[in-house]
């Protein structure tokens, strides 16, 4: 079995001693808050190391993120952003998440780590930063034709965002072309890796200019009628 530092350079980053040992502390706060908070289904540690923080760290390989603002939007137990920014200090990271048990759980995780994240209890619909950041991620939460909505009106004219996707992503993509017409963004690259046998995808999207300040829309016309 390979260590933990083997595991998370697959990512192609120097892991020091430092950063391991927050992945560890993460490790096993993860497993203790998830006996009360349903955080994961993944609990075996290699696992988690590569199905979570590894998975995670490959965002770091599709584009700069040093000194960049990103928002990750439902983030749950903080997947990817909480691993980004224990790779890269510098990254400036909010995070928007519905429930208040998973903020929580991150206000309760980052003053362990001792990491600066700006933690927002709000649905996506209701948080105000529209067109204001460099990138935004966001890791299972939803389709793509759903999943745009909830995340490019919060990008930049000029930025991205990153969505990490299984192997139906092109499924997604064939139906969320009129989606990325309406918020003004395209697809500029697709970077795939496998995971544990798991086909693995980082889509990149590029925002062209300002969303329509009406989306994100509520939850329940997203799902009644989806771009």
């Amino acid at each position: 079995m390979e260590n933990n530092r083997d595991i998370l350079q697959k990512a192609g980053f120097n892991i020091t001693e430092e950063q391991l040992k927050k992945f560890h502390i993460y490790y096993e706060t993860l497993i203790e808050w998830n006996k009360k908070v349903n955080l994961t289904n993944i609990v075996r540690k290699e696992d988690v190391y590569v199905k979570h923080f590894l998975d995670s760290l490959m965002i770091g390989k599709s584009i700069d993120l040093d000194s960049q603002t990103l928002l990750d939007v439902g983030s749950g137990a903080g997947f990817p952003s909480v691993p980004l920014k224990i790779v890269f200090p510098e990254l400036k990271v909010t995070i928007v998440d519905g429930l208040k048990k998973r903020i929580n759980f991150l206000e309760h995780l980052a003053q362990n780590l001792d990491l600066n994240i700006e933690l927002i209890h709000s649905r996506a619909e209701d948080y105000d930063k529209k067109n204001t950041f460099d990138i935004v991620t966001a890791r299972a939460v939803a389709p793509l034709n759903k999943l745009l909505e909830l995340t490019i009106p919060f990008v930049k004219t000029k930025g991205c965002f990153l969505a990490l996707k299984g192997d139906r992503y092109q499924e997604e993509l064939s139906h969320a072309e009129h989606a990325m017409s309406e918020l003004k963004t395209s697809v500029t690259r697709i970077d795939t890796f496998s995971l544990m046998g798991d086909s693995r995808a980082i889509i990149v999207f590029d925002k062209y200019a300002n969303s329509d300040i009406k989306y994100p829309r509520t939850p329940k016309h997203i799902k009644k009628k989806p771009l």
